[in-house]
């Protein structure tokens, strides 16, 4: 057997994941469908993918013994959450291989780094400044308003941002975020946002997924439509180019999401990147010949990467725990799913959390058609069927 052979991590082994959200869910259940054993480490009892795990280690990130245990239990260890401890990728990567590596996630934890990182790469983003001190503050160009001020670490969905049109807004944002270090990012005349998913093998192989286009509500993904409809190819080539780019300048293994903003005058500007599956690639499990779970799969096993193919367009729909409260309900109240699937072509997903609540994401649901158009009418009547906004 050659060396490259040997090195491959095969079905019956069991894989481990850090966090046990519904990504983590989801890469189980991918890891499952090829016949992988899993291992989740995650101190919520009822985690989403702790719930359909062969093993959930029920312990915080850093404890040492659950990162022991996790060790002892699974042949490759990735992550499902981009706020888990790169210290804890890295004690595990002590013994095990880890995909993608500490140093990689730790890039993607800190808006400062990543934005530093994307310069680097000669990828272009907003302009920007880091505050981190009242000094920072008080030199920060009055080009860069209005903008958003954004926690540099532990921000996601919206979560750890406040737009500011003054110098006076500024401040009192500043001051909301308890003067943690901040990126200011100066708002651009956006057309709409993108983003595309890569897969990075240990080798440097790198395969992606078509372009997606995105429809953000209160910062949290709202609508995913694919195949992209505003995008040309140039603005495709120049969103894969610089996602290869930034993938390999990471020496990155897994799989990786960078969400752009299309300006009105064509040009990018890299927004965020995500170091695992992204909200914005679920449809792949329904629309594509291979899910981005699977290329995470793939990739920390070293398994043949494969360029995915959408077989058919799709509209993807977050499912917010707002929908199970309607107008004038006092309780919790399960959508109509019987009526939303009486629909061609609809995929229902959800996530197994019991509680409802404002903003959680509960599920998704995935509609495929023959046509861009065929899917996009149908996604508006499980829309109006479930209470959730036209777009």
């Amino acid at each position: 057997m050659s060396k490259a052979a040997s090195d491959v991590i095969l079905p019956g082994a069991t894989l481990g994941v850090m966090g046990g959200g519904q990504l983590g869910r989801m890469f189980v259940h991918a890891a499952q469908a090829m016949g992988y054993r899993t291992a989740v480490l995650d101190a919520d009892p009822t985690s989403p993918a702790g719930l359909v795990s062969h093993a959930h280690i029920q312990t915080p990130y850093l404890d040492e013994s659950g990162l022991a245990a996790l060790a002892r239990e699974a042949a490759a260890i990735t992550t499902e959450f981009e706020n888990v401890p790169a210290a804890a990728l890295d004690k595990l990567a002590e013994t095990r291989p880890v995909a993608p590596a500490g140093a990689a996630v730790a890039v993607c934890q800190d808006r400062a780094r990543e934005k530093a990182h994307f310069v680097g790469c000669g990828v272009d983003c907003a302009p920007h400044a880091i505050i981190a001190t009242a000094e920072q503050l008080a030199a920060v160009s009055d080009d860069l308003l209005p903008g958003i001020l954004k926690t540099a670490r532990l921000g996601y969905d919206g979560k750890g941002q406040v737009r500011v049109k003054t110098r006076a807004e500024l401040e009192a944002a500043w001051a909301e975020l308890q003067q943690v270090e901040c990126v200011l990012e100066k708002m651009l005349p956006l057309a709409y946002e993108v983003s595309v998913i890569v897969a990075r093998g240990r080798d440097g192989q790198v395969v992606h997924f078509p372009l997606q286009q995105n429809l953000h509500r209160d910062g949290i993904l709202a609508v995913t439509t694919v195949s992209a409809p505003n995008v040309t190819e140039a603005v495709s080539q120049q969103a894969y180019d610089a996602a290869h780019k930034i993938a390999a300048s990471l020496n990155y293994v897994g799989v990786l999401c960078i969400e752009f903003f299309v300006l009105q005058d064509g040009r990018i500007v890299a927004n965020e990147m995500a170091p695992r599956p992204h909200n914005s690639g679920h449809h792949t499990i329904d629309a594509c010949d291979v899910s981005q779970f699977e290329l995470q799969v793939r990739a920390m096993t070293g398994l043949p990467l494969v360029a995915p193919v959408l077989h058919s367009p799709c509209l993807m729909l977050n499912l917010l725990g707002d929908l199970w409260f309607p107008a004038g309900a006092t309780a919790q109240v399960e959508p109509d799913w019987a009526a939303v699937l009486a629909l061609s072509g609809t995929h229902l997903h959800l996530y197994g959390k019991t509680e409802a609540r404002k903003g959680r994401k509960m599920g998704h649901l995935t509609v495929t058609a023959d046509t861009p158009d065929a899917a996009r009418e149908t996604a508006l009547k499980a829309a109006a069927i479930l209470g959730i906004a036209p777009f």
